[in-house]
């Protein structure tokens, strides 16, 4: 093995040097010697990276703008040669039929359908947009769109837990637990991650998308729920003041403390320690950060809240992500580092959802619609109130679309598209992002990235590095080894979109 640079963690502590030297039956005799010295042995863990409280801000890794993530999922797989990905030889080649991989090395016999929406240039910028979105479209010189990005699976459960982990399996932190435990908070009475889920439902593999994974649960998304009260269980008794609930809380932190010096490093017992003030301290600065009423009617209408519902069954119109929009930008304005917000929930598959097999002009009536205006409402009131230079907003799904009419899901109907992971789009906004460029491209059909191709690894490794941190600092040690958002493979920074 070279030696010409080092290895990014030679900075590790004694206690881990110990522990990757010490594998195997040799070490069982160090076993006892660890324990003593605070490190545990049974599940290796790091420690918090505050002495105080996971929640503790902590200082970038180098000097950047972007403070806060709002990343907008589109739930199911939008359609890039709808939306943003204009293909003028799909357009001409329309019913042609041609061979096309629609899973992973399993190859049909599929007929090309060209897109049924308008496409024009917009902007300064002249960045392609269909009339699928006719409010972002007046948005399009703030974006950064990446047109040539490719993921590894073909499967909704798969594919939104690597968006959102980096892995294709369950069990890793997400995007959001990752920022948490690198920066930290800047407002210890709100976390500092966040989801907010479509009415329809959550997505398919659930909470594994926003988990803190091997890390202490304090870096897991806090769900606000659509309906009713957004977080559970906040409120107390009736017949419990807030003094009496105070003093409780100082009892029970005192016991923990006392606990924890006998424990050191012991980074369950610092969250526990930490979520118990989280806890308190949102009773009263949850309700303030999601009470809208204290917006204007003009900033409501911006962001769609009163635009009407739409004639189609399943749609749920602007009114829910507009909201959703409308509390990120407030918690970004209260120091909340990262949120997601979905659109589409519940099963993949159908309509409810951006899984467009059983009919993709459809499929867009119904969503676009939803999140169209609450989207350029939220760039637009972001960039009013001198927020978005701080602020890094990230849009699309688990992947994209295919450029042929599937049949193979649907009995035989045509105008739906299958799965495409392996050429998609996603945009960025905002955070130190140059707007109005288009990056990439896929081949003339829409069907694989095919010029600055980019693996999904390579878009984690740019956000975290809009953020302030260097993917290869950014470690985790568990398991004897330092695990990295972006993993084993070497990732490479889409520089071509930062300003």
């Amino acid at each position: 093995m070279s030696t010409d640079r080092p290895h990014p963690q030679c900075t590790g502590s004694r206690r881990e040097f110990l522990w990757q030297m010490g594998a195997g039956f040799t070490g069982l005799a160090l076993s006892s010697l660890l324990e003593a010295d605070g490190f545990p042995t049974g599940r290796a863990m790091a420690a918090s990276p505050s002495p105080n409280s996971p929640f503790d801000p902590r200082p970038p890794h180098r000097p950047v703008r972007a403070k806060a993530v709002i990343f907008l999922f589109m739930f199911g797989g939008p359609s890039q040669v709808d939306l943003f990905d204009y293909k003028p030889e799909l357009q001409k080649r329309d019913g042609q039929s041609i061979d096309n991989e629609f899973r992973r090395n399993t190859q049909t016999r599929a007929v090309l359908q060209a897109s049924r929406r308008n496409f024009a240039q917009h902007g300064k910028s002249g960045l392609w947009c269909s009339d699928a979105f006719p409010h972002l479209s007046r948005q399009m010189d703030k974006l950064a769109v990446v047109k040539s990005l490719y993921s590894d699976s073909f499967a909704h459960g798969s594919a939104v837990l690597q968006m959102n982990t980096g892995r294709i399996i369950q069990g890793h932190p997400s995007v959001g637990a990752w920022l948490s435990y690198g920066l930290g908070t800047l407002n210890r009475n709100l976390p500092s991650h966040v989801v907010m889920l479509d009415p329809r439902g959550g997505p398919t593999t659930g909470a594994p998308n926003w988990s803190s994974g091997y890390m202490p649960a304090a870096y897991q998304g806090t769900v606000l729920r659509s309906s009713g009260d957004p977080i559970l269980n906040l409120h107390p008794p009736g017949d419990l003041t807030r003094e009496m609930q105070r003093s409780q809380i100082d009892l029970i932190q005192s016991l923990n403390a006392q606990h924890l010096q006998d424990r050191p490093g012991h980074s369950e017992l610092q969250a526990r320690i930490a979520s118990y003030e989280l806890a308190f301290q949102l009773q009263s600065a949850a309700p303030e950060a999601l009470d809208l009423t204290a917006e204007s009617e003009a900033t409501r209408t911006l962001y769609g809240i009163n635009s009407p519902k739409g004639s189609h069954p399943l749609t749920v119109g602007p009114a829910p992500f507009g909201r959703q929009c409308l509390v990120a930008r407030r918690l970004v304005e209260r120091g909340v580092r990262f949120i997601q917000i979905y659109s589409g929930g519940g099963g993949a598959g159908g309509q409810n959802t951006w899984d467009g097999h059983h009919g993709i002009e459809e499929n867009l009536q119904i969503h676009a619609p939803e999140v169209d205006q609450p989207i350029a409402g939220l760039l637009a009131d972001l960039e009013q109130r001198g927020m978005l230079d701080e602020t890094l907003v990230v849009w699309g799904g688990e992947f994209g679309r295919q450029p042929v009419s599937e049949t193979f899901n649907t009995g035989g109907k045509p105008g739906g598209r299958d799965h495409n992971p392996k050429g998609f789009t996603y945009w960025l906004a905002g955070g130190g992002v140059r707007g109005g460029i288009s990056y990439g491209e896929t081949d003339e059909l829409g069907r694989e990235a095919f010029v600055n191709r980019h693996h999904l690894r390579d878009l984690h490794a740019t956000i975290l590095h809009l953020m302030g941190l260097d993917y290869r600092r950014l470690t985790y040690f568990y398991g004897g080894l330092e695990n990295k958002l972006t993993g084993v493979v070497e990732p490479e920074i889409i520089r071509g979109i930062i300003g």
